[in-house]
């Protein structure tokens, strides 16, 4: 009998009373997993009046002791590392280095949160005027929630919580739909953790959930990692009621190779960020500019290796690269590389079409490169979120950076050069929030926020590291006089 999963509130396991579910399938196999339930309205609303209720206490809790839990936490992630990422790439595709390198990003996230103690501090200035002191102080703002993707369903929910709890908040997630047997793993250790009834919760459900968690007035704050279209609802919706809103949207990643980059190197790291997550990461490289002679030897080598990469089920040996999510996914892939094609570009490796032996009902597109794509056409401004490679070729550097900011979107750029001088114009005159020298994917560690410009980001404070403490806390300031004599002070 197919599991169907229930959702967590008040400390306890709860059967959601929603009429409709959708079945989770492996995108390797096409099989049933589980059945997710689209939780109505009402109970989002039992999980943010358990949060309310629960945040009187949490709040007053010291900072020390807040983190508790999440000490416990970090073993319990690191003893159940396997089942974990098993989890993930069943239901998700990716493979299962994949897998457990996302979660080792999770729990970094985790280790980060542990030194709230020190994160929250504020600050104080004495005598401002004679006898009187001034200081800020940090707390927390209440109930806040998190919408996450499908695409890193270990990872991306421990951009938020743990910054969210310790800072005294209690937090309500809603995991993908396409994706939700990741993060009930993740909630039955949250329970093992210790965390008190209400203080982390999880609701399933798909866009009328969402809405319910942006609509409801108890809730204080709104995080989101999506596409830009969904971002952008979720930023003007929340921000109509009043809310805090972070919002990661989608990104269509340039990657300039100049004449002077160590090309072995250059075709190797850029391989891993076209194809790895089966290009499924918002991170993923999606256009090459070479300068001048970097254009031969970047093509030649960079077909070579994508051709060699092995494509199949995540668990099996030596597979490099999984399934994209769904057959819907699949479709849209595809129907954006005949438009490449349309538009003129030339196929240099067609990945359409194709199956992984003994998975011929799985969700594939092996590794594709387009070349001579133009800059002006709709795949070269679309987020394909697949595992295509679109070549463009520039004369100088200063043609390279110019195809680099004409995007609407800025969530990162990278560039593979010997030259330092190179190197430095880059991140100096390139408009995106992450960058990346001789580097593929600009991922930045738990304690740096993770940026994002343009139409990749909606809002002020990104996730992470001091952006997720200013983002979960509200600042009070203190202007205080103690008279040393109170007879005297009227």
């Amino acid at each position: 009998m197919t599991e169907r999963l229930r959702n967590y509130v008040n400390g306890s396991w709860q059967t959601s009373a929603a009429a409709e579910a959708l079945k989770v399938l492996n995108p390797a196999t096409a099989a049933v997993l589980a059945e997710v339930p689209l939780s109505p309205a009402a109970e989002v609303d039992q999980a943010v009046e358990a949060a309310f209720a629960a945040f009187a206490n949490w709040r007053r809790t010291p900072a020390g002791e807040r983190i508790q839990p999440l000490f416990k936490l970090k073993t319990l992630l690191e003893n159940n590392l396997d089942p974990l990422a098993r989890t993930i790439t069943n239901e998700c595709g990716k493979t299962y280095a994949e897998a457990t390198g996302e979660l080792r990003r999770a729990i970094e996230n985790v280790e980060v949160a542990c030194g709230i103690p020190a994160l929250m501090q504020g600050r104080n200035s004495e005598d401002i005027a004679p006898g009187i002191d001034e200081q800020m102080i940090r707390q927390p703002l209440g109930v806040v929630a998190a919408v996450t993707p499908f695409n890193f369903p270990g990872m991306i929910p421990f951009w938020f919580l743990p910054y969210a709890v310790a800072t005294g908040n209690c937090f309500i997630l809603k995991p993908s739909e396409r994706v939700p047997m990741t993060s009930a793993r993740i909630f039955e250790l949250l329970e093992s953790a210790g965390f008190p009834a209400g203080v982390v919760q999880m609701v399933h459900g798909g866009r009328d959930t969402v809405n319910a968690l942006l609509d409801h007035p108890g809730i204080r704050a709104i995080s989101f990692v999506g596409s830009t279209a969904t971002a952008r609802h979720i930023y003007s919706r929340a921000s109509a009621a009043g809310k805090r809103a972070q919002c990661q949207g989608g990104a269509k990643n340039p990657v300039v190779i100049m004449p002077d980059a160590d090309m072995a190197m250059t075709t190797r790291i850029l391989a891993d960020s076209a194809f790895g997550c089966a290009g499924q990461r918002c991170l993923a490289a999606s256009i090459a500019i070479t300068v001048g002679d970097a254009r031969q030897p970047l093509t030649e080598q960079m077909v070579a290796v994508a051709r060699s990469r092995k494509v199949g089920y995540g668990l099996d040996s030596g597979v490099e690269m999984g399934p994209v999510i769904s057959a819907e996914s699949k479709r849209r892939i595809e129907a954006l590389i005949a438009k490449g094609e349309q538009e003129g570009a030339s196929v240099l490796l067609d990945g359409r079409g194709r199956s992984a032996p003994g998975y011929e009902a799985g969700y594939f597109v092996f590794p594709t490169i387009l070349d001579s794509v133009s800059p002006q056409g709709e795949i070269a401004r679309t987020e394909i979120f697949g595992p295509v490679l679109s070549l463009m070729h520039a004369a100088t550097m200063d043609e390279a950076i110019a195809l680099v900011n004409e995007r609407s979107y800025g969530n990162m750029a990278c560039i593979f050069t010997s030259d330092g001088a190179s190197g430095r114009r880059f991140r100096y005159e390139v408009n995106a929030g992450n960058i990346g020298i001789n580097v593929g994917v600009a991922a930045p560690m738990a304690y740096f926020p993770f940026s994002g410009w343009g139409e990749s980001f909606f809002g002020d404070l990104h996730a992470q590291a001091e952006h997720g403490v200013e983002f979960y806390t509200q600042t009070k300031v203190v202007v205080e006089r103690w008279p040393r004599d109170w007879s005297r002070r009227f």
